[in-house]
């Protein structure tokens, strides 16, 4: 009897929490906006990206994500539109890795409904490390080479860029059920971040001579690259020449389709919080489910 009893006290909220409990499967493609990417949207120059995490069912709409994601991102002044960009010559690469912290809200009951729309926002830190391949195919990592003066003495309102921030988030999706335990989502999200240097590329180029000397010669070289085209005979440029547009913060985005698989036997948020129940079989636990 006491055992009966301890059972239908603690079953029905082990049971709860179970369902409330998700894991997130993330897998789909990665790009950024910034100087060296013609389009805010496109799938030009994007990568495979990839992720996982947890959602927590803080009522039937509305839930906390955490989750890791890595992706790749970069861009080539070669596949610009823009002559002018084209001649800069500019190009890099980097790996995106973060973790994020998300409230999503889902428009709709997916308990009740089969898709529902969602959005979500919160906050993100990430890791990147920009770098390019120089003319003999060695990468080169461009943070040390302070490719427009930071941290020359020379220069002292340009400071190095941190490789690890923070970001803000925002995403929207759409949502579809195809099992009690399992929600398949298309999604789109954009990550806001507040430094320009994704890219390596923000503001003006600096002395030549001031950089090789506090950097050497091969900072010159990846600072500006336009000499490596054939045909080409502009020189480095000037103190002050323009070589990126600081007006605007460098962002990166993943589009792509995420799996919610729901934890025990439940059929998802909905019956965390009293919704409807299919069937009355027993759940994982051998508790009794409710009718």
């Amino acid at each position: 009897m006491r055992k009966l009893l301890l059972l239908s006290i603690f079953c029905p909220a082990i049971a709860v929490s179970q369902q409330r409990f998700h894991v997130t499967l993330f897998g789909g493609l990665s790009n950024y906006g910034g100087d060296l990417q013609d389009r805010q949207f496109t799938l030009q120059q994007s990568n495979f990206a990839f992720g996982a995490g947890i959602k927590y069912d803080l009522s039937p709409h509305l839930a906390l994500r955490l989750a890791y994601n890595h992706g790749s991102v970069e861009g080539d002044d070669k596949k610009s539109s823009d002559p002018v960009l084209r001649a800069r010559n500019l190009s890099y690469l980097s790996k995106i890795n973060e973790g994020n912290l998300l409230l999503e809200y889902t428009i709709l009951n997916m308990e009740d409904r089969k898709v529902s729309p969602f959005i979500y926002s919160g906050i993100t830190i990430f890791h990147f490390n920009p770098y390019a391949y120089d003319t003999l195919g060695n990468k080169v990592f461009l943070k040390p080479l302070s490719t427009e003066g930071q941290g020359l003495a020379e220069y002292p309102d340009r400071k190095p860029y941190k490789l690890t921030q923070f970001a803000i988030p925002f995403g929207v999706g759409l949502k579809f059920r195809i099992s009690d335990n399992t929600i398949l989502a298309y999604e789109v999200t954009v990550r806001k971040t507040f430094t320009d240097y994704l890219d390596d590329v923000s503001k003006t180029y600096v002395d030549e001579f001031a950089l090789a000397q506090a950097r050497g010669a091969k900072a010159v070289d990846m600072a500006f690259r336009g000499d490596e085209l054939k045909d080409n005979a502009t020189t480095y440029p000037g103190d002050g020449a323009v070589r990126g547009g600081s007006k605007y913060k460098d962002w990166y985005y993943f589009t792509g389709f995420t799996l919610y698989i729901g934890l025990g036997s439940g059929s998802g948020s909905g019956k965390a919080f009293g919704g409807r129940y299919r069937g009355g079989r027993r759940n994982q636990l051998g508790c009794p489910k409710v009718l």
